[in-house]
């Protein structure tokens, strides 16, 4: 007997089964995922915060006086300048890809520095030097 139909395929039900079941945990473990981005940003952006609070104390005691914007902190044409005071040649910008707020004189000390987060404003979730 020859057989014109053969019953090795999937149906439609299970394909939808299998396609609903890979949403259901692709729904749970998204999240996750992205607080733990979230959380990286944030990191990062206080360890980059440190670095470039140090490099200014540096250059504030080398100068007596503080920088009058980060890219002093690479280049300056003064003698007792003694930098650069960053690794690298650049001023790098947070996880947001936005510049530091830079003031001096600070409002909570010499100087203030701090990212806006990933809301870009300033509200309790800035990272801050002070």
């Amino acid at each position: 007997m020859i057989k014109i139909y053969d019953k090795n395929g999937f149906t439609l039900i299970e394909i939808l089964i299998v396609v609903m079941i890979i949403g259901l945990i692709a729904s749970i473990v998204t999240p996750n995922l992205l607080k733990q981005h979230g959380e990286a940003s944030i990191k990062l952006a206080a360890a980059q915060v440190e670095s470039l609070s140090s490099a200014i104390q540096a250059f504030y005691l080398d100068l007596k006086r503080c920088p009058k914007d980060l890219k002093e902190l690479i280049s300056a044409d003064e003698k007792q300048w003694k930098g650069p005071y960053l690794q690298k040649e650049e001023i790098p910008k947070d996880p947001w890809n936005r510049d530091y707020v830079y003031k001096c004189p600070g409002e909570h000390g010499i100087f203030d520095l701090y990212s806006l987060g990933e809301s870009g404003k300033v509200d309790d979730n800035i990272i801050k030097s002070w």
